[in-house]
């Protein structure tokens, strides 16, 4: 299986130049005596042509490539070499650059360009072509997969329309990364445009040759893609070239409902229908694009969970996590494609052609063990035939935190009518709870989505949150600070007053009890582990009479009960019940403050206070622990 570099085909025609390595054999003088744009079709035969730069991409190895004078074809003096690296070789990812002229060059009456090339083994080439120039790569052409063996073979990549190459720079480029985890060595040589008159039946096509149908909405901006030119070669196989938007001329049947401009972006501004096609020289290009418009674009509900309380994948108010993809594009079976649109700032996934599709977030995965559900926006733009239904896929890639393996679980949730309605907003809040498979939730990388009979949807705001329903066992935050003016405070345990001085936190009454204090969030925290009492004996008698309320901030996950005493010398004491989650229901989340009126502790003393205590199970958080007016 190959590995593809971080700079994958994708971006090639945009990578920066890191560093030019070589120049021509002449120098830039030189080239800019010869006619203005020169027709000089060589670029590598046996040395640089005149004028002639080479640049490594970012991101590879920039020794990758070097002129070999000891293997070449047909007895000439030299040939281009290029070392592709191991996977994890610290010098770069791949090899790959561009070679380039200062001066363009008029390339108009040529067909194709040219060369020989072998390898050391049987390999693919990613991609290969011209054009890439380091400026706007205007008129650039490529070939993905190329095919290369052990022995020399000529190989041709056509010219889609030639009349456009009238000052054409980019002379050549690739990008090659390593095959099944090794590097490799490959050869080309005798690099040169040619009229072969043999190249023919130029067919262009947009979207791959497809006639898609999209419902779309004004403001709404998309990019025809999959743009192809196909010609028969004089070996009678057809070649198919990946081709920049400047080749052809598009046109909208209606430019009152969308336009489209030079580079092929489609921009929905008016309701009704408008065909998109386009013409690659005389000839029309397969493929087209109906927008379907449906006027002005209804945003999904803006999301109105506590921010704390989220797990964000792709919404526009939290902060998402890093993701790997929002469509893997799975081969050989998924048959989704994407076609994303922002409206007014509003980013929105858009799934085509939907069977499958994958989200994954791998680099870290998700601990969504304190988040209670999975919300995510659908909106279904095409009628929604009888028997169509909607799954969500929930995988958690195991302890290792890997997918793959007999450690990953997963486990799915199906939806069907009337829950799915179309051309409407549909708020899916799924309980974690609803996925029985799903026994970890702590290292969940992939949300898949799976339709029947749904070929089209869009989806936003796609979050793990907590409703309340779920604590984490240890609290994440410090409780809330104290606002209370310390005039106004006789504090037994807080950082935001002065405590009543020594102060025993842990007397030994024979308690089973572990007591301690940790920091939550930098904040001093009494834990209390394993509770069944605990006490804390005041340093000194106190006087509250002139207080009305005991205050405490306590945070538990797992108790169903706790008491807080106050007792006065005799011992008088009186306790009062806070409420926890009780044994099988649901948690209360977070930290819980509260006031108790101190008369609720009749008969005891409050003009001589001098111990509290707590009773009751589980483990229990406290802070913020005072009386006050």
């Amino acid at each position: 299986m190959k590995t593809y570099s971080l700079f994958s085909l994708k971006k090639i025609g945009f990578i920066i130049t890191s560093v030019v390595l070589v120049l021509g054999c002449q120098n830039e003088f030189s080239d800019l005596q010869e006619a203005k744009y020169s027709a000089n079709p060589d670029v590598f035969i046996d040395t640089f042509s005149p004028g002639l730069n080479f640049a490594a991409f970012g991101g590879t190895v920039v020794t990758g490539f070097q002129v070999d004078s000891n293997v070449f074809y047909n007895k000439t003096a030299a040939s281009m070499r290029f070392d592709v690296p191991n996977v994890n070789d610290p010098e770069g990812a791949y090899v790959g650059g561009s070679f380039f002229t200062s001066v363009g060059r008029d390339l108009s009456g040529y067909d194709a360009l040219t060369f020989w090339a072998k390898s050391s083994q049987s390999a693919t080439i990613d991609v290969i072509g011209f054009g890439n120039d380091f400026g706007a790569n205007k008129y650039q052409a490529s070939i993905s997969g190329l095919i290369l063996s052990t022995v020399w073979k000529k190989y041709i990549i056509p010219i889609p329309d030639p009349s456009k190459l009238k000052i054409e720079k980019g002379m050549l480029f690739l990008s090659e990364g390593p095959e099944n985890g090794k590097g490799y060595t490959f050869w080309i040589d005798e690099v040169k445009f040619e009229k072969l008159g043999t190249v023919s039946n130029s067919q262009g096509s947009i979207l791959t040759g497809a006639d898609k149908v999209e419902t779309s909405f004004i403001g709404v901006t998309r990019t025809i893609d999959g743009l192809i030119s196909t010609f028969n070669l004089p070996n009678g196989i057809n070649q198919s070239v990946n081709v920049t938007p400047a080749y052809f001329v598009f046109t909208s049947s209606n430019p009152a409902v969308a336009t489209v401009d030079e580079l092929g972006v489609v921009t929905t501004i008016g309701t009704g229908t408008a065909v998109i096609t386009a013409k690659l020289g005389n000839n029309t290009a397969k493929g087209s694009l109906t927008i379907n418009s449906a006027g002005t674009y209804v945003h999904a509900p803006t999301p109105i969970q506590d921010a704390s309380k989220v797990i964000s994948i792709y919404t526009e108010k939290y902060p998402n996590v890093a993701l790997d993809y929002y469509n893997g594009y799975w081969a050989p079976y998924q048959t989704t494609k994407s076609a994303d649109f922002s409206v007014n700032g509003d980013n929105v996934l858009n799934y085509t052609n939907f069977n499958f599709v994958g989200i994954q977030f791998s680099s870290p995965t998700v601990d969504a063990s304190v988040m209670s559900h999975l919300h995510v926006d659908l909106y279904m733009p095409n009628a929604i035939p009888a028997g169509a239904s909607f799954k969500v896929q929930l995988v958690d890639f195991g302890a290792d935190g890997v997918a793959g393996g007999s450690d990953d679980k997963s486990s799915v949730v199906t939806f069907v009518s009337p829950t799915l309605v179309t051309k409407s907003w549909i708020g899916l809040n799924i309980p974690l709870s609803n996925y029985t498979g799903l026994t970890s939730k702590i290292h969940i990388g992939q949300i898949i989505f799976e339709g029947t009979n749904i070929t089209n949807f869009y989806a936003d705001n796609i979050y793990f949150y907590n409703d309340g329903s779920i604590i984490p066992s240890v609290p994440v935050t410090a409780a809330p600070t104290p606002t209370v003016p310390a005039a106004n405070v006789l504090s037994v345990f807080s950082d935001g007053y002065t405590n009543v001085a020594g102060t025993d936190l842990n007397p030994s009454w024979g308690q089973t009890t572990v007591a301690s204090q940790v920091l939550i969030a930098g904040n001093n925290t009494l834990k209390y582990s394993g509770l069944n009492y605990q006490g804390i004996v005041l340093g000194s008698a106190q006087n509250v009479s002139t207080k009305t309320y005991l205050h405490l901030d306590y945070y538990t996950s797992n108790s169903s009960s706790l008491k807080v005493y106050l007792i006065s010398p005799g011992p008088v004491e009186k306790s009062s019940i806070l409420t926890v989650p009780s044994s099988g229901a649901p948690s209360v989340g977070g930290w819980k403050s509260i006031d108790i009126p101190l008369t609720a502790f009749a008969p005891v003393n409050l003009g001589n206070i001098i111990q509290l205590k707590f009773d009751g199970n589980g483990t229990i958080y406290l802070d913020n622990i005072y009386f006050r007016n």
